[in-house]
């Protein structure tokens, strides 16, 4: 392709270079042949010149100075040198990215690009960032976290990906590879690692070739553990969260019988056994504590209750210093197993390649988000309401299969680089979610009814008005056991073309038709009769009916009393207007074409700029939630779409020491898919307008033969336009016109610095090195909503102060990398920083905030990871 044979004279010498620029071609040869001097102050010159970057990025190899987007490429020892052992940390080194977890890692997982993603945290929506690992997409972001290990590269590529990466690349791509089967010679590595938290993380492969040239073998695995850094003030101080406890184990078979084929197997399979994810109490609700009532008294002891209420360990520097109240362990145990395999046959006129691959993901998870001592709710057991059903988990099984055909190939003397694909994907969601109510449930309930009946007659209610209003039936043991499938199917047919237009000029033009094809289902398996369960009871009160005694507390009494997870469906059939979950089974349809548009220009042989617009699609879906169908809602999302504009330049320095690549973009998206949870239930729906529009710059420069010095910096402000809602008078839309979107600093930084040298002692040669790096950002949200609903009154802790991280690493080792022994420092300051704050169900309440401010409402949060630190040792052979 003409791109590539542009940037061949990269690989000759600067002097060569130098020569053939000013002399001609006879004085170049002269220059190379001719003089011993020369040819030493060459030798030293190409030391300094920063290695090509070969990039997979266009679904072929070339140097990612040639791919016209802006994509990071990130080897393994740039994250092994930053302690990146899983994606969740990958914004140590790519300024434009962030990911972060809530409540479950298997399925509250969001990634971010240019500020831009899909909130998790309900199994019905799609990330807007797709993650390929070794060519296969995996259906969720919390499916792509396990360990990296035995890595070729990452490449983290930016902006809508959809023309030739397919599925759901709204925002952006991960494109993971891992390393082949060597079919030469025997090698492998081992990597043991210990430190603080009681971290054990080992890591370990070989490559060993069965008939050489043609068949090889590569297994490789890892085992990680540590100690969680979340702690319970509860019973002995035992209870934990977040800590590590996985393994994995990958194998593979490369077999190339001829030259022109090359077929590779990959089966991998990896488990967890962890407690994850609890959340600190930033701010209780200060109907829970003293100083509202006369003589110091609370609201909660109006009802019964002491003050704090099951939370002593809340404020905020409890949950900065990542302690909480809970009384139970959060478990969050998973496993998975996959196989893929790979084809690629040179036929001559094209290479084809087929990618088929197989992937099954089981998470369980059993946890007591109440966050707090009392026995409110559990997200597990359905206890004595049915026996049979005792501590039954909450679980997500998704199996995927995928299969994709390209053909690749040259016309017109190598002008015209053409490909031509299909795509076809399968993705089975069964989620199985009970809910069940606790001994405590009324009574924690009863305290948000305190400030609105205290001094009026409704105080006749007593002390447990939640009771009482469910004319005295108990909610204990109110259970539901609901059960969500979704089955997608989606196909495509793409291609993406390259014409050189002269030996500078490149236009690139791709076009993908997309169809998705969805079933959603919502089937309630078992829960508490109609008539037995405290929701029933409140609903037929006729003190809460209209003109009623109670009738000014009745919208606060059902959404209390008729929790959506643990109520029965049989409900909104006794009384079809009951705001209660009713079971759905529907279908969505959606096809899309996305393509995109880009021109390359070779300004010189080592800078280029380009430009171009893409338009990409991520497909809709149903709100996999039991209050989706509520009142008989419509319970699917449309399909999210984006326009996204792109400039860039790329460029290679100073001999190739110094590499410097920029981009500056501008993104609408329509429909964007927004999902929020509001203390009571989860709700998805579209906002019709988002922006992000912002520069990026990345620059790595080898200025000594010792050191190297790195830089990336972002610059995006990614918003809701003030007039994001269009025609929508939904308040949940219009409350967010106007605001920054969330985990969306404007400005990240990061600064590298590598020293790398060989010292002799004792006689003996030995190599070191040291690496300081540095990351900075911005304040930004980390809310769905920046106010109550309704008002101008901010939500508490919503803003994450700007930041700074650092990490360190030294080590010292064989010259040929054989050993290596490094001591490490990630996060060294201890900077604990907000990923999610969000309102903690029955803590308080939005609804309270005009009378009593915004303090009464019960804030929870999920924190980054604290100090680590600790010592590796790697050997390779």
């Amino acid at each position: 392709m003409k791109v590539t044979r542009r940037h061949q004279s990269v690989l000759l010498s600067s002097a060569a270079a130098m020569a053939l620029a000013f002399n001609g071609p006879a004085a170049a040869a002269q220059e190379v042949e001719g003089d011993a001097n020369t040819q030493t102050a060459q030798t030293d010159a190409d030391s300094r010149r920063l290695g090509e970057i070969t990039v997979t990025a266009t679904r072929r190899e070339a140097s990612i100075q040639d791919v016209p987007i802006a994509v990071t490429a990130l080897s393994p020892v740039e994250l092994e040198r930053q302690g990146i052992q899983d994606l969740r940390t990958l914004d140590q080194l790519s300024a434009s990215f962030n990911l972060n977890s809530s409540q479950t890692e298997s399925q509250g997982t969001t990634i971010r690009i240019r500020g831009v993603g899909t909130t998790g945290n309900n199994i019905g929506l799609e990330s807007a960032v797709g993650v390929f690992l070794d060519g296969v997409y995996l259906a969720r972001p919390g499916i792509a976290l396990g360990d990296l290990v035995d890595l070729e590269q990452v490449e983290v590529l930016r902006g809508p990906q959809g023309t030739l990466f397919g599925r759901n690349t709204s925002a952006g791509a991960l494109n993971i590879t891992t390393q082949k089967p060597n079919l030469e010679r025997v090698d492998g590595f081992g990597n043991v690692s210990y430190g603080n938290l009681d971290f054990v993380n080992v890591q370990g492969g070989v490559s060993v070739p069965i008939v050489k040239d043609q068949l090889g073998l590569r297994v490789s695995g890892a085992y990680r553990r540590r100690d969680g850094f979340v702690n319970s003030t509860a019973g002995d101080g035992s209870i934990e969260s977040n800590n590590r406890d996985r393994w994995l184990v990958r194998g593979q078979l490369l077999w190339e019988p001829t030259s022109d084929i090359s077929i590779r197997l990959i089966g991998d399979y990896a488990e967890a056994d962890e407690q994850c994810c609890d959340a600190g109490i930033i701010q209780d609700s200060n109907v829970f504590l003293p100083g509202l009532l006369p003589g110091g008294a609370s609201f909660a002891n109006l009802s019964g209750l002491p003050n704090m209420a099951g939370a002593p360990a809340s404020g905020f520097d409890a949950a900065q210093n990542e302690q909480q109240s809970n009384s139970e362990q959060f478990e969050n145990p998973f496993e998975q197993w996959g196989i893929s395999g790979q084809l690629d046959w040179d036929l001559g006129f094209a290479n084809l390649t087929y990618i088929g691959a197989f992937r099954d993901f089981f998470a369980e998870s059993v946890q007591e988000t109440d966050f707090n001592e009392l026995d409110i709710f559990s997200v597990a057991g359905v206890t004595a309401a049915n026996p049979g059903l005792d501590d039954s988990p909450s679980f997500d099984d998704i199996t995927s299969q995928t299969h994709e055909l390209r053909f690749q190939g040259t016309l017109f003397d190598d002008r015209l680089d053409w490909l031509v694909g299909g795509f076809f994907s399968n993705e089975e969601i069964n989620e199985v979610a009970p809910l069940t109510l606790g001994e405590d449930y009324q009574i924690a309930t009863s305290v948000l009814f305190q400030p609105l009946i205290v001094g009026t007659p409704l105080e006749a209610l007593g002390p447990n008005v939640s009771l009482a209003l469910a004319q005295g039936i108990d909610a204990n043991g109110n259970f539901a056991l609901n059960s969500f499938t979704q089955d997608s199917t989606s196909f495509s047919f793409f291609t993406h073309n390259t014409l050189a237009i002269t030996d500078r000029l490149d236009f690139t033009v791709g076009v993908r038709y997309v169809n998705e094809d969805k079933d959603g289902n919502f089937t309630q398996l078992a829960a508490t009769p109609a008539a037995e369960s405290a929701c029933f009871g409140t609903l037929t009160n006729p003190l809460i009916a209209p003109g009623g005694a109670a009738e000014s507390l009745g919208g606060l009494a059902v959404a209390l009393s008729c929790f959506p997870f643990s109520t029965t469906v049989d409900i909104a059939a006794a009384i079809p207007t009951a705001p209660t979950p009713q079971e759905f089974d529907g279908n969505f349809d959606d096809d899309e074409v996305v393509y995109t548009l880009r021109a390359a220009y070779a300004l010189s042989d080592t800078v280029n700029i380009y430009g171009g617009f893409t338009h990409g699609f991520k497909a809709g879906g149903f709100n996999l939630d039991s209050s989706a169908a509520v009142l008989g809602a419509d319970p699917s999302f449309d399909s999210e779409e984006i326009d996204a504009w792109e400039v860039g330049i790329k460029s290679d320095l100073f001999g190739g020491r110094v590499r410097a690549n920029a981009a500056v973009f501008h993104q609408e998206l329509d429909d964007f898919q927004v999902l929020e949870f509001t203390g009571i239930q989860f709700v998805t729906f579209n906002v019709p307008e988002a922006l992000s529009t912002g520069a990026e710059l990345e620059v790595t420069a080898r200025v000594l033969d010792q050191l190297t010095l790195n830089t990336a910096m972002t610059y995006a402000n990614a918003r809701y336009p003030s007039d994001c809602a269009g025609d929508i008078t939904d308040p949940n839309v219009t409350n967010l016109c106007g605001a920054d979107l969330t985990n969306a600093p404007e400005f990240v930084g990061i600064w590298g610095a590598t020293w790398e040298d060989t010292f002799n002692a004792f006689g003996t040669d030995l190599a070191y090195f040291g690496n300081l790096n540095v990351r900075y950002e911005t304040d930004r949200r980390t809310s769905t909503q920046p106010t109550v609903v309704g008002t101008d009154i901010a939500l508490p802790f919503d803003i994450q102060e700007a930041n700074t991280k650092l990490n360190l690493r030294v080590g010292i080792g064989d010259p040929d990398g054989r050993w290596q022994l490094e001591g490490w420092a990630v996060n060294l300051t201890d900077e604990v920083t907000r990923n999610v704050t969000f309102n903690i169900a029955f803590r308080g309440g939005t609804f309270l905030a005009p009378a009593l401010g915004p303090e009464a409402i019960g804030r929870g949060i999920f924190t980054s990871e604290p100090r680590t630190y600790g010592v590796t040792l790697r050997t390779r052979f």
